[in-house]
Protein backbone atom coordinates (compact mmCIF):
# COMPACT_ATOMS: atom_id res chain seq x y z
CA UNK A 1 0.00 0.00 0.00
CA UNK A 2 2.53 2.64 1.07
CA UNK A 3 5.55 3.22 -1.19
CA UNK A 4 7.73 2.13 1.74
CA UNK A 5 5.99 -1.24 1.72
CA UNK A 6 6.26 -1.58 -2.06
CA UNK A 7 9.99 -0.92 -1.92
CA UNK A 8 10.51 -3.45 0.87
CA UNK A 9 8.67 -6.23 -0.96
CA UNK A 10 10.39 -5.56 -4.28
CA UNK A 11 13.85 -5.62 -2.74
CA UNK A 12 13.34 -8.65 -0.50
CA UNK A 13 11.70 -10.88 -3.11
CA UNK A 14 14.40 -10.08 -5.66
CA UNK A 15 17.19 -10.78 -3.17
CA UNK A 16 15.64 -14.14 -2.32
CA UNK A 17 15.44 -15.08 -6.00
CA UNK A 18 19.08 -14.05 -6.45
CA UNK A 19 20.16 -16.16 -3.48
CA UNK A 20 18.32 -19.19 -4.84
CA UNK A 21 19.47 -18.84 -8.44
CA UNK A 22 22.29 -16.45 -9.30
CA UNK A 23 23.31 -12.81 -9.02
CA UNK A 24 22.04 -12.26 -12.57
CA UNK A 25 18.49 -13.39 -11.79
CA UNK A 26 15.53 -11.31 -10.68
CA UNK A 27 11.88 -11.94 -9.83
CA UNK A 28 9.18 -11.73 -12.53
CA UNK A 29 6.74 -9.34 -10.85
CA UNK A 30 3.68 -7.33 -11.77
CA UNK A 31 3.34 -4.43 -9.31
CA UNK A 32 0.34 -2.22 -8.81
CA UNK A 33 1.15 0.46 -6.27
CA UNK A 34 -2.20 1.86 -5.15
CA UNK A 35 -2.94 5.45 -4.22
CA UNK A 36 -2.58 5.22 -0.46
CA UNK A 37 -4.51 8.31 0.70
CA UNK A 38 -7.92 6.66 0.44
CA UNK A 39 -6.68 3.52 2.23
CA UNK A 40 -5.11 5.26 5.21
CA UNK A 41 -6.16 4.46 8.83
CA UNK A 42 -9.59 3.04 7.99
CA UNK A 43 -12.12 2.89 10.83
CA UNK A 44 -15.69 2.73 9.47
CA UNK A 45 -17.21 -0.30 7.72
CA UNK A 46 -18.13 1.87 4.73
CA UNK A 47 -14.44 2.74 4.36
CA UNK A 48 -13.49 -0.94 4.45
CA UNK A 49 -16.14 -1.64 1.80
CA UNK A 50 -14.49 0.92 -0.46
CA UNK A 51 -11.08 -0.59 0.29
CA UNK A 52 -12.38 -4.03 -0.69
CA UNK A 53 -13.64 -2.65 -3.99
CA UNK A 54 -10.28 -0.99 -4.66
CA UNK A 55 -8.35 -4.20 -3.97
CA UNK A 56 -10.77 -6.35 -5.99
CA UNK A 57 -10.37 -4.05 -8.99
CA UNK A 58 -6.59 -4.16 -8.59
CA UNK A 59 -6.50 -7.95 -8.21
CA UNK A 60 -8.60 -8.39 -11.34
CA UNK A 61 -6.27 -6.14 -13.33
CA UNK A 62 -3.26 -8.13 -12.16
CA UNK A 63 -4.94 -11.43 -12.99
CA UNK A 64 -5.87 -10.19 -16.46
CA UNK A 65 -2.28 -9.00 -16.96
CA UNK A 66 -1.02 -12.54 -16.37
CA UNK A 67 -0.27 -12.84 -12.65
CA UNK A 68 -0.41 -16.41 -11.35
CA UNK A 69 -0.56 -15.49 -7.65
CA UNK A 70 -0.99 -12.31 -5.64
CA UNK A 71 0.43 -10.89 -2.42
CA UNK A 72 -1.33 -8.01 -0.69
CA UNK A 73 1.64 -6.05 0.63
CA UNK A 74 -0.09 -4.75 3.75
CA UNK A 75 -1.12 -6.61 6.89
CA UNK A 76 -4.18 -4.48 7.65
CA UNK A 77 -5.64 -4.91 4.17
CA UNK A 78 -5.99 -8.65 4.81
CA UNK A 79 -9.18 -7.62 6.61
CA UNK A 80 -10.79 -7.78 3.14
CA UNK A 81 -8.83 -10.85 2.00
CA UNK A 82 -11.86 -13.14 1.72
CA UNK A 83 -13.77 -10.73 -0.49
CA UNK A 84 -10.81 -10.23 -2.81
CA UNK A 85 -10.06 -13.97 -2.97
CA UNK A 86 -13.67 -14.71 -3.96
CA UNK A 87 -13.49 -12.21 -6.83
CA UNK A 88 -10.55 -13.78 -8.69
CA UNK A 89 -9.46 -17.24 -9.85
CA UNK A 90 -5.80 -17.13 -8.76
CA UNK A 91 -4.21 -17.72 -5.37
CA UNK A 92 -3.67 -14.93 -2.84
CA UNK A 93 -0.88 -15.84 -0.42
CA UNK A 94 -2.19 -14.84 3.02
CA UNK A 95 0.44 -13.07 5.08
CA UNK A 96 -0.79 -14.38 8.46
CA UNK A 97 -0.57 -17.98 7.27
CA UNK A 98 3.09 -17.50 6.36
CA UNK A 99 4.03 -16.22 9.81
CA UNK A 100 1.75 -18.73 11.55
CA UNK A 101 3.60 -21.57 9.85
CA UNK A 102 6.97 -20.03 10.76
CA UNK A 103 5.93 -19.76 14.43
CA UNK A 104 4.67 -23.35 14.46
CA UNK A 105 7.86 -24.62 12.81
CA UNK A 106 9.88 -22.84 15.51
CA UNK A 107 7.65 -24.42 18.20
CA UNK A 108 6.59 -21.03 19.58
CA UNK A 109 3.75 -21.40 22.09
CA UNK A 110 2.94 -17.83 23.21
CA UNK A 111 3.51 -14.84 20.92
CA UNK A 112 2.67 -11.15 20.91
CA UNK A 113 1.29 -9.53 17.78
CA UNK A 114 2.40 -5.95 17.04
CA UNK A 115 0.87 -3.92 14.22
CA UNK A 116 -1.94 -1.49 13.46
CA UNK A 117 -5.04 -1.44 15.66
CA UNK A 118 -7.12 -3.73 13.38
CA UNK A 119 -4.31 -6.27 13.15
CA UNK A 120 -3.64 -6.28 16.91
CA UNK A 121 -7.26 -6.41 18.06
CA UNK A 122 -9.49 -7.99 15.40
CA UNK A 123 -10.03 -11.67 14.66
CA UNK A 124 -9.38 -11.57 10.88
CA UNK A 125 -5.61 -11.63 11.48
CA UNK A 126 -5.27 -13.21 14.91
CA UNK A 127 -7.34 -16.30 14.06
CA UNK A 128 -5.25 -17.11 10.98
CA UNK A 129 -2.20 -17.38 13.26
CA UNK A 130 -4.00 -19.18 16.10
CA UNK A 131 -5.14 -21.95 13.73
CA UNK A 132 -1.46 -22.92 13.38
CA UNK A 133 -1.45 -23.85 17.07
CA UNK A 134 0.10 -20.64 18.41
CA UNK A 135 -1.41 -18.72 21.33
CA UNK A 136 -1.50 -14.95 20.90
CA UNK A 137 -1.30 -12.98 24.13
CA UNK A 138 -4.06 -10.36 24.44
CA UNK A 139 -2.89 -6.84 23.49
CA UNK A 140 -2.77 -4.00 26.01
CA UNK A 141 -4.63 -0.85 25.01
CA UNK A 142 -1.71 1.49 25.73
CA UNK A 143 0.51 -0.56 23.43
CA UNK A 144 -2.16 -0.61 20.72
CA UNK A 145 -2.44 3.20 20.82
CA UNK A 146 1.30 3.78 20.77
CA UNK A 147 2.16 1.33 18.00
CA UNK A 148 -0.78 2.37 15.81
CA UNK A 149 0.27 6.02 16.13
CA UNK A 150 3.93 5.30 15.31
CA UNK A 151 2.93 3.32 12.22
CA UNK A 152 0.48 5.82 10.74
CA UNK A 153 2.08 9.11 11.81
CA UNK A 154 5.71 8.17 11.21
CA UNK A 155 6.67 4.90 9.53
CA UNK A 156 4.16 4.95 6.68
CA UNK A 157 5.46 8.41 5.83
CA UNK A 158 9.03 7.11 5.73
CA UNK A 159 9.94 8.79 9.04
CA UNK A 160 12.20 6.86 11.44
CA UNK A 161 13.00 8.23 14.91
CA UNK A 162 15.03 7.12 17.91
CA UNK A 163 11.94 7.66 20.10
CA UNK A 164 10.04 5.09 18.05
CA UNK A 165 12.93 2.62 18.27
CA UNK A 166 13.08 3.02 22.05
CA UNK A 167 9.29 2.69 22.42
CA UNK A 168 9.19 -0.59 20.49
CA UNK A 169 12.20 -1.97 22.36
CA UNK A 170 10.50 -1.16 25.68
CA UNK A 171 7.31 -2.93 24.61
CA UNK A 172 9.20 -6.04 23.51
CA UNK A 173 11.22 -6.16 26.74
CA UNK A 174 8.04 -5.85 28.80
CA UNK A 175 6.35 -8.66 26.85
CA UNK A 176 9.32 -10.95 27.53
CA UNK A 177 9.00 -10.21 31.24
CA UNK A 178 5.32 -11.21 31.08
CA UNK A 179 5.96 -14.60 29.52
CA UNK A 180 5.93 -14.14 25.75
CA UNK A 181 8.09 -16.51 23.69
CA UNK A 182 8.24 -14.38 20.53
CA UNK A 183 7.15 -11.15 18.87
CA UNK A 184 5.31 -10.96 15.55
CA UNK A 185 5.95 -7.74 13.63
CA UNK A 186 2.71 -7.46 11.63
CA UNK A 187 3.35 -4.24 9.79
CA UNK A 188 5.65 -3.93 6.80
CA UNK A 189 7.24 -0.75 8.09
CA UNK A 190 7.94 -1.89 11.68
CA UNK A 191 11.22 -3.41 10.55
CA UNK A 192 12.46 0.17 10.16
CA UNK A 193 12.52 0.63 13.96
CA UNK A 194 12.89 -2.93 15.31
CA UNK A 195 16.19 -4.75 15.00
CA UNK A 196 15.03 -8.34 14.55
CA UNK A 197 18.45 -9.65 15.65
CA UNK A 198 18.99 -7.49 18.74
CA UNK A 199 16.03 -8.06 21.05
CA UNK A 200 15.37 -10.16 24.14
CA UNK A 201 12.82 -12.26 22.19
CA UNK A 202 12.85 -13.90 18.76
CA UNK A 203 11.18 -11.55 16.27
CA UNK A 204 9.13 -12.91 13.38
CA UNK A 205 8.60 -10.29 10.68
CA UNK A 206 5.51 -10.89 8.53
CA UNK A 207 7.11 -9.00 5.65
CA UNK A 208 9.97 -11.48 5.69
CA UNK A 209 7.76 -14.59 5.88
CA UNK A 210 5.42 -13.21 3.20
CA UNK A 211 8.27 -12.39 0.82
CA UNK A 212 9.79 -15.83 1.39
CA UNK A 213 6.47 -17.47 0.54
CA UNK A 214 6.21 -15.36 -2.62
CA UNK A 215 9.78 -16.26 -3.65
CA UNK A 216 9.10 -19.95 -3.00
CA UNK A 217 6.00 -19.73 -5.22
CA UNK A 218 8.05 -18.14 -8.01
CA UNK A 219 10.82 -20.74 -7.68
CA UNK A 220 8.31 -23.59 -7.80
CA UNK A 221 6.85 -22.39 -11.10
Amino acid sequence: MSWVSTRAYYERINRLIQQARSSRDSAPLLIESLEYGSLYALREESEWDEAAKTLIDSARRLEQAGAGAIVIAANSMHRVYDRVAEAIDIEIIHIADTVGKALADAKIEDAVLIGTRPVMTESFFRQRIVKHGVNLIAPEEDDVEMVDSIIYKELMLGKVTRDAERALKTIITRKEQRGADAIVLACTELGLVVDTDANVLPVFDTTDTHCRAAAEWILAE
